[in-house]
């Protein structure tokens, strides 16, 4: 990994790791439900990560907005399960792009209850 914390909740968004990345943002459960997270997702990769079930997404998108505000992020990929819930991660993050008025390709992954990628696309 390429930086701690990992958690949306507790990264900084001045955190100098931020600059220039190009930013995972995976659910809690996908990185327990795909096994090869690390060499798949994750590799040359800042990395939140959070549960849009049990935590606050406004939060989330005032974070993930304040993050793009204050880096130059190359790219967002979205990572979450395929469960209806999970995708609320995705929405945040394509509000927090439009909230901080870049234009920052985002790709969404969504992974199979089984581990398995169901599908990807980029969506921005």
């Amino acid at each position: 990994m390429r930086q701690w914390p990992v958690k949306l909740n507790l990264v900084s968004p001045q955190a100098p790791y931020f600059q220039n990345a190009d930013l995972l943002i995976a659910a809690d459960c996908a990185g327990f439900a795909y096994a090869n997270i690390h060499p798949d997702f994750m590799k040359g990769k800042t990395i939140v990560i959070g549960c849009p079930k049990f935590d606050d997404l406004s939060y989330y998108q005032e974070k993930l907005t304040a993050i793009l505000q204050m880096n130059n992020i190359q790219s967002v990929t979205v990572m979450h399960m395929e469960v209806p819930c999970c995708t609320a991660l995705q929405y945040a993050a394509e509000a927090a792009v439009e909230s901080a008025g870049k234009k920052v390709p985002i790709e969404a992954v969504v992974v199979s209850l089984q581990g398995e990628v169901k599908s990807r696309a980029n969506v921005a």
